[in-house]
């Protein structure tokens, strides 16, 4: 039986306050091996509002609902769903649109989630934690206590590199824009927090006792980027994420050619894309496992219904908050 549900929608790219609207959907009933699924969380990212802008790699085929994160209750199952049952908390795919209120969508898709974890966690354990697994470990073979750096370390993907290092014995080294954000990411783990300046190299050095720091995770490019290069030791690797300064990596040729450092990039969805169900799930064991203990925790900084979009996307462009902005689906 077919219901009616609300969902975000946009038919042209733009600002999204102005290009966003509610609209009533028809939802069908499950097929044989799909599976309806009540949303109850789902974040606003930034790569949401660059995506509504048309500036994000992935573009939906418009209309289009935007969303790459959020998690729900499975309501009903096809005849021949195996491995999920009604009542499950499971993780939504990247490319669903998950600012709607439900969706019916292949089974085999879903990530169920363990007790233990809330609805609006396992909405945001996908894109910010699964990066910095991944990054940790697929790029520089690090050991219990060898030393990584990382700008933007506030984010939500930072946040999670200081929870994981934590947990692995790996030591951080935390580069921030604001000094108000010393002394909390101290008390979440991070070994070392330092201010984004030109005495980088020299403050890294001097509170890691000159260790070498073999990875580095770039979230800002432009002159953060080369600042933290000047700090990593020769033969390093630096991954890129992200570009929040909106400023390209320019880098001195004598970085390579003395230094030889390494410089890539990853995205956490193409991972996805090319992941095999064992392989997304062998990813989220170790995930689930901080979440349940409360290890890895994204805050959050405001929970608005789907009705009040215009105010929610706005709040999410806005620098300086304590945390995520997230959709509650609850009916």
């Amino acid at each position: 039986m077919s219901q009616s549900i609300n969902a975000i929608v946009y038919a042209t790219h733009g600002k999204p306050e102005e290009v966003l609207g509610l609209e009533e959907q028809t939802l069908a009933a499950p097929g044989a091996d799909e599976a309806l699924v009540r949303l109850k969380a789902a974040p606003i990212n930034p790569a949401d509002l660059n995506q509504i802008e048309g500036k994000y790699p992935i573009r939906f085929p418009l209309p289009a609902t935007p969303g790459f994160e959020g998690a729900g209750i499975i309501e009903a199952v096809g005849a021949k769903v195996k491995g999920h049952k009604p009542g499950e908390l499971v993780i939504l795919p990247h490319d669903l649109g998950t600012w709607r209120e439900a969706a019916v969508l292949r089974a085999d898709r879903l990530t169920t989630v363990p007790e233990g974890i809330e609805p609006a966690e396992a909405a945001m354990l996908k894109i910010n934690p699964l990066t910095a697994w991944r990054v940790l470990h697929d790029f520089v073979r690090l050991q219990p206590g060898d030393w990584m750096i990382q700008n933007a370390a506030n984010s939500g993907v930072g946040r999670a590199v200081i929870a994981i290092c934590r947990e692995l014995g790996f030591r951080s080294v935390n580069v921030v824009r604001r000094a108000e954000l010393i002394s909390e990411l101290r008390n979440q783990g991070g070994d070392v927090v330092l201010l984004d300046n030109d005495e980088l190299r020299e403050a890294a050095a001097a509170a890691t006792d000159k260790a070498p720091i073999r990875l580095g995770l770039n979230q800002v490019g432009g002159a953060s980027a080369l600042r933290m290069a000047k700090a990593v030791a020769p033969e390093a690797t630096i991954v890129t994420i992200g570009a929040m300064s909106l400023q390209p990596l320019t880098l001195p040729n004598g970085l390579l050619i003395f230094k030889n450092l390494n410089f890539t990039g990853f995205w956490v969805n193409k991972w996805y894309e090319g992941a095999s169900a064992a392989q997304r799930a062998e990813a989220f064991e170790k995930i689930f496992e901080l979440a349940q203990r409360g290890s890895l925790r994204t805050p959050i900084d405001q929970i608005y219904p789907l009705a009040d979009f215009k105010t929610a996307v706005e709040h999410a462009s806005e620098g300086g908050r304590s945390g995520k902005i997230i959709f509650s689906l609850t009916a």
